[in-house]
């Protein structure tokens, strides 16, 4: 299987965990020979490049090597008020319209801005930026609070760690979820958290480092997903008050017990649908919807596609990468 060719631009004062996030993402090999992606970090500017720890980038990609890339990540930009090269600009838009995914990771949405690709559309970037980012961009429709919008074929991110989380958003849609938890895993950061028009955030499986009455019975419920549960029953198992499990169980999730229950539903059903022949109908039962009908409407409300779409686009090892997951 051929690998997904993924152009990392970097530049002049570049931070340099920006640059690592996509790098450690797409170069991750995850317990398989080789990496599922062909990474390569290409100099926005010509010469060597010097990082803002002081070190400096020596890299023989350039910006021609967009061309031959179906995905180009901008990890960042080096300051909010200065405007983008032409050149860097000129070479997304070929890259965009050839069908290239874009990515805009943290100040890496004022670049995908200010070259025409966010008009219209939604868009999100690091939180101190956004009051800026509003006023330099009014045509777009920022979107501050959420981890990552994902539009098909751009995608863009808030700032820092929430690039791990828009990257592996990334992997998901080429590759489905059980590689990018497997890359997770080996990063040592929360499995993939969901984000799009409509985002709920999937907490990671709780440790044995962290056992404790409410995380035991969280982890009984998602392996009896199958089951009705409720507030209550979950409070009685943990053997809590309604009103102390309640406030325990946001402080450790940041939801409700039904909008976790659903994201558990959820990333079971996908897992299902990747990974067995099992009939919807079936997975919808052990998932805890009940009926295909039930899994069906929730799919089109959270991942905005339906189970059977979703098996298609998933099952074989990949997707295409212009297409929402």
């Amino acid at each position: 299987m051929a690998k997904t060719r993924v152009a990392i631009a970097a530049f002049q004062e570049i931070l340099p965990f920006h640059l690592s996030v996509p790098c450690a993402v797409f170069g991750e090999r995850a317990g398989a020979e080789q990496p599922l992606f062909d990474v390569r970090v290409c100099a926005v500017e010509p010469g060597e490049l010097h990082s803002r720890a002081g070190f400096t980038i020596g890299t023989p990609y350039g910006l021609g090597d967009f061309a031959r890339a179906q995905i180009v990540v901008i990890p960042s930009w080096r300051d909010p008020h200065e405007p983008a090269p032409a050149s860097l600009l000129a070479a997304l838009r070929r890259a965009h319209k050839r069908g290239a995914l874009i990515v805009g990771l943290c100040l890496g949405a004022y670049v995908l801005a200010e070259a025409g690709l966010l008009d219209g559309r939604r868009a999100t970037t690091h939180w101190r930026w956004t009051k800026l980012f509003a006023q330099r961009f009014p045509g777009v429709k920022l979107d501050p609070a959420v981890l990552y919008v994902d539009e098909g074929d751009v995608i863009t991110s808030a700032g820092t760690a929430a690039g791990i989380d828009c990257c592996l958003h990334v992997v998901r849609k080429q590759y489905g979820a059980e590689a990018s938890n497997r890359i997770a895993r080996m990063l040592v950061v929360p499995p993939h958290r969901q984000g799009g028009q409509a985002q709920y955030i999937e907490q990671p499986v709780m440790t044995r480092a962290n056992d404790t009455p409410l995380t035991r019975a969280l982890s009984w419920a998602t392996s009896h997903l199958d089951q009705l549960h409720s507030l209550d029953s979950l409070a009685a198992r943990a053997l809590m008050s309604r009103r102390t499990f309640t406030r325990h169980f946001r402080k450790l999730t940041g939801t409700t017990v039904g909008q976790w229950l659903l994201g558990q539903r959820l990333t079971l059903a996908q897992r299902l649908l990747e990974t067995s022949d099992q009939s919807i109908e079936l997975i919808a039962v052990r998932a805890g919807f009940g009926s295909a009908l039930s899994m069906r409407q929730h799919f089109g409300d959270a991942l905005k596609t339906s189970p059977s779409t979703y098996r298609r686009e998933f099952r074989g090892g990949s997707s295409n990468s212009s297409k929402a997951a």
